[in-house]
């Protein structure tokens, strides 16, 4: 049975991942390839259920390493019952946000540490690493804009985390993206749609040949 790619899509609140994620699966799908897109957390119910906790806006006193835990979870069942079914099929896996959010956030922002977090998530997907990771590149403040700008988007707890922490989680990325540099390759997601789009489709187009 033909095996499929796993692609995480990474970034900042606010990055614009879910536009372009939305379109590169539109794109891949008329191409005639076999698409699942997924989120975390989330993705499937019980995943779903444990999103509503983390991100719930009344769950302030939530300790940061219950935070790591809960989306290491959530991560775990995710893979199982919808990425590893999906990539055994053969399909493409389109995931917005994976590992390198909870090293990000929990592990650099939050301060545990990023490769205490990774120990953490290493027991919970087993060296189920995307092939590929896309990390969408913005200044916090023009992220937070954006969210501000969006009426219809979810506004989750992590939204109301102070201008530091926003800028922690991107020191965070830049980290990550130096550390893993042959998977993570970064996109300036500043620029427009269009653009963004294009940067991310050549650099897919490139590991699907």
């Amino acid at each position: 049975m033909d095996k499929g790619v796993f692609i995480s899509i990474e970034g900042p609140e606010g990055a614009g991942k879910s536009t372009i994620v939305g379109m590169i699966a539109e794109h891949l799908e008329q191409k005639g390839y076999k698409i699942v897109q997924t989120r975390e957390p989330g993705g499937i119910d019980i995943a779903e259920q444990i999103r509503n906790v983390i991100l719930a806006k009344e769950n302030t006193a939530m300790d940061p390493r219950t935070e790591a835990l809960l989306y290491a979870a959530a991560r775990r069942q995710h893979l199982v019952e919808r990425v590893k079914p999906a990539l055994e099929q053969g399909a493409i896996v389109l995931c917005d946000r994976f590992i390198d959010s909870s090293l990000a956030y929990q592990g650099y922002a939050r301060g545990l540490g990023i490769d205490e977090v990774y120990s953490i998530n290493e027991f919970a997907i087993e060296n189920m690493m995307p092939k590929l990771t896309l990390y969408f590149d913005i200044e916090p403040e023009v992220g937070l804009q954006r969210i501000n700008q969006h009426k219809g988007r979810e506004v989750n707890r992590l939204d109301l985390e102070a201008i530091d922490f926003h800028r922690k989680v991107r020191e965070g990325y830049i980290q990550l993206s130096k550390r893993f540099g042959s998977r993570i390759k970064t996109i300036d997601a500043s620029k427009p749609v269009q653009a963004v789009f294009d940067d991310a489709l050549g650099i897919i187009g490139k590991i699907l040949k």
